[in-house]
């Protein structure tokens, strides 16, 4: 992708691939072999349909050479997908990879504003999607990106594509492509920031075939594994970690559900006979109350929770309740992953993230000068290592303009983190996520901890407002499902020997958080709706 990616430097690539952990693998080839060897077996579960290994390789072969003849896709074309958890997600991602065309994976909940800004940063060449999605008719975006975006030739959505081409229609008899080298760029993701318009993250054949496999190794997943994409495909998350190519890869089958609702996952856990999941912790308590009245067998599920600060009351509670195993994660789809693995108590589980995913994996914990900080202490994560991205798509500074990377290549994550006494991760926070009170620093995520802690709170984000004498205010947004005033949480806080500068100035009360994108509360918009 030329100037837009940031390759390792040669003493690294050479070090990872001396390792084992680059293996000069593509991932056009992920099906291959299992569908020679056993292709009657299910590959994949979607759109109330199954699908062998033999099935998925002709039509993945199929879609490329469509693709080729029909829309001219080469190899380092962007594309942007812009598909639901569904069947044409994964043939059309295989397809891609086949032509060594760089799928650019956007969320289904994305409008115009995100849209163009992908296909404009990208200069992709086409935007596969569907007819419609929650009731959004992803024809009339279709049809305004093209006329706003001369260089994206082509628009290819499923069910009735309207003036658009059938994506379904892009099928011709397979023919030989140009191979992708395992170091080129085999897709994009897009950063977790809260801004409109994400960075975006390139990851190579090399790095993203390591973490399917590594991660499939540690997890336990093998062909005999199942598992289910409750949360979007496009996700890093629900994708490779190890996710639906995770599963492709082990020979395993991947099952994409709608939703994380219960009604449908318990079902499909059932029928399936599901064994590895992805979830948030808010979806996992849903599932409990849920469980009162479906009575669901979740007994050979093991649950990759993640995503948000997990209560570790609530895991213990579905570990028993449930009869789940719990792992515990934290991750980005920058690179580092750090997880519990399956086999840990439950217990330690719940209130550590674990180790890091290889052993190859640099972590470093500084303080606001990059100075290592004391073992035990908190500070800004730093990190490099085999998976872990050297530079954002577009950035020929490297970085996204802010200092993102340190000189000598270490990703500054922005994230607080500490070592326990067995040297597992525990997150404390976001640096942007602490409030600078007159030079006191309140760390969000403590504050959030207590407050959820208290039986009236059902949801809570603390932001810092402006303020003219300190710098910052503490502000609590909260959603009740039972009666308290501010000053009886600040009693509360209080007898629970909170320092006083860490208790909020002031209280606002929601039905609902806003969120963004890709999930996360948007504590920019909380910030604009109240007065200074």
């Amino acid at each position: 992708m030329g100037t837009d990616f940031h390759p390792w430097p040669d003493e690294f690539a050479g070090r990872y691939r001396r390792a084992g952990h680059w293996r000069g693998e593509v991932l056009g080839d992920l099906v291959r072999d299992h569908a020679r060897v056993h292709g009657e077996r299910t590959a994949l579960v979607a759109d109330g349909g199954r699908m062998t290994y033999a099935r998925l390789d002709r039509l993945a072969d199929r879609r490329a050479a469509g693709m080729a003849a029909r829309l001219g896709l080469r190899r380092g074309d962007r594309v942007v997908v812009q598909l639901p958890n569904c069947t044409e997600f994964v043939v059309s991602t295989l397809a891609l990879f086949r032509l060594g065309a760089v799928p650019v994976f956007a969320l289904p909940a994305h409008r115009m504003r995100e849209l163009s800004h992908l296909c404009e940063m990208t200069g992709a060449a086409a935007y596969l999607s569907c007819d419609q999605w929650q009731g959004e008719d992803h024809r009339e975006l279709a049809t305004r990106l093209r006329a706003e975006l001369p260089r994206l030739r082509h628009a290819a959505l499923t069910g009735d594509p309207g003036p658009h081409t059938g994506l379904d229609a892009l099928t011709a008899e397979p023919a030989l492509h140009p191979r992708p080298s395992s170091a080129d760029v085999a897709f994009c993701l897009l950063s977790g920031g809260t801004t409109g318009v994400p960075k975006l993250i390139p990851r190579t054949h090399d790095d993203y075939a390591y973490q399917l496999r590594t991660t499939a190794t540690e997890m336990g997943f093998t062909q005999d594994s199942v598992y289910l994409a409750a949360l979007p495909a496009a996700h890093n998350a629900a994708l490779g970690c190890p996710g639906v190519l995770g599963a492709l890869y082990a020979g395993g089958t991947a099952v994409l559900a709608g939703s994380p609702a219960p009604d449908e996952v318990f079902d499909l856990v059932a029928a399936e006979g599901v064994t590895l999941t992805t979830v948030m912790p808010a979806v996992l308590e849903l599932w409990l109350e849920a469980a009162r009245l479906l009575e669901p067998d979740l007994s050979r599920l093991t649950v990759e929770i993640g995503g948000a600060p997990l209560d570790p009351a609530l895991a213990v509670r579905a570990h028993r309740e449930l009869g789940l195993g719990i792992t515990h994660w934290f991750g980005m789809a920058e690179g580092l992953l750090c997880f519990t693995r399956p086999g840990e108590a439950v217990e330690a589980a719940a209130r550590t993230q674990g180790l890091p995913l290889s052993a190859d994996d640099e972590l470093q914990i500084v303080d606001e000068r990059e100075r290592p900080v004391p073992e035990g202490e908190s500070g800004e994560l730093l990190v490099r290592g085999p998976y872990t991205l050297r530079g954002y798509y577009g950035d020929p500074a490297r970085g996204d303009g802010s200092h993102s990377f340190t000189h000598d290549g270490f990703l500054r994550t922005g994230d607080l983190v500490r070592r326990d006494p067995e040297g597992r991760l525990v997150v404390t926070g976001r640096i942007k996520e602490v409030v600078n009170r007159g030079g006191e620093k309140v760390p969000v995520h403590e504050l959030e901890q207590l407050l959820r802690a208290h039986p009236a709170v059902d949801n809570v984000a603390v932001v810092g407002l402006p303020d003219s004498a300190l710098g910052e205010r503490t502000c609590a947004f909260l959603v009740m499902t039972g009666e308290a005033t501010g000053e009886e949480l600040t009693e509360y806080l209080t007898d629970l020997g909170l320092a006083r500068y860490k208790l909020p100035d002031r209280y606002e009360f929601r039905e609902a958080l806003p969120y963004t994108p890709v999930g996360k509360v948007d504590r920019k918009v909380l910030v604009s709706q109240v007065a200074p």
